[in-house]
């Protein structure tokens, strides 16, 4: 899961140069994940592992990082 997240979000939202330098607890906000990029995010999550994340969810807490971002999917996953 993470490996797919970190493809998308690395090809697609953020540039890091290093990005094997760049931890699963790393803030992808800091790293420049942006609000149309958070969006993106989760348009790519629910159609990739059919879930739906509800929007009043949408909080930095979920998407700061890789771990976060796995264990949130993984809470709706089960759902």
């Amino acid at each position: 899961m993470k490996k797919k997240l970190r493809d998308f979000i690395f090809q697609e939202l953020v540039f890091v140069a290093d990005t094997e330098k760049f931890s699963d607890d790393d803030d992808l906000l800091e790293a420049g994940l942006d609000s149309m990029g958070i969006m993106r995010l989760i348009m790519f999550i629910e159609d990739e592992y059919g879930i739906t994340l509800p929007d009043t969810e949408i909080e930095p807490d979920n998407v700061q990082s890789f771990n976060t971002l796995e264990q949130w999917i993984l809470r709706h996953k089960k759902a």
